[in-house]
């Protein structure tokens, strides 16, 4: 069971995407996460420069994403982000999502665990919990939805 609202929105903004070609894993690619926002009843605040998403694309199509950031609150505290997650869709969904085109979000499967460890005390919830989030991909952001699972 989840969070019946989403504690917060994230908002990344996404560079280029660095392609390392097909390993014995799957096709490697880089993403750097440039900043964004997070918005949202539990916090509010930026996400720092520096992160990245580094993503297999699987033999099956599915990108498996493991992205690692760090958020600074309004008041100042930091955390940092773990996200382990899944995109997949239809061939055709996923090429229009490639081109950079807006696609609504139901069309394809992007999900993702999160994880968090701050030292600030007001925040030490996010210590012990897991979250999960519904992700939206456009051409220069990642737009995800965060709900703890419960």
């Amino acid at each position: 069971m989840i969070s019946k609202d989403p504690l917060f929105r994230i908002t990344a903004d996404l560079g280029e995407i660095q392609e390392f070609g097909k390993t014995p894993y799957g096709e490697r690619r880089v993403i750097e996460i440039l900043g964004g926002r997070v918005e949202g009843p539990m916090l509010k605040g930026k996400i720092m420069p520096g992160g990245s998403d580094w993503q297999i694309v699987r033999s099956d199509g599915v990108a498996d994403i493991r992205a690692r950031y760090a958020i600074e609150t309004e008041s100042g505290a930091r955390i940092l982000v773990r996200s382990d997650g899944l995109r997949h869709g239809p061939p055709d969904v996923l090429a229009r999502i490639a081109r950079g085109e807006n696609v609504d979000s139901s069309l394809y499967y992007f999900r993702t665990i999160m994880r968090y460890e701050t030292s600030e005390p007001n925040l030490d919830r996010l210590n012990k919990m897991l979250a999960l989030a519904y992700g939206e991909r456009t051409r220069v952001t990642v737009k995800l939805d965060v709900y703890e699972i419960l």
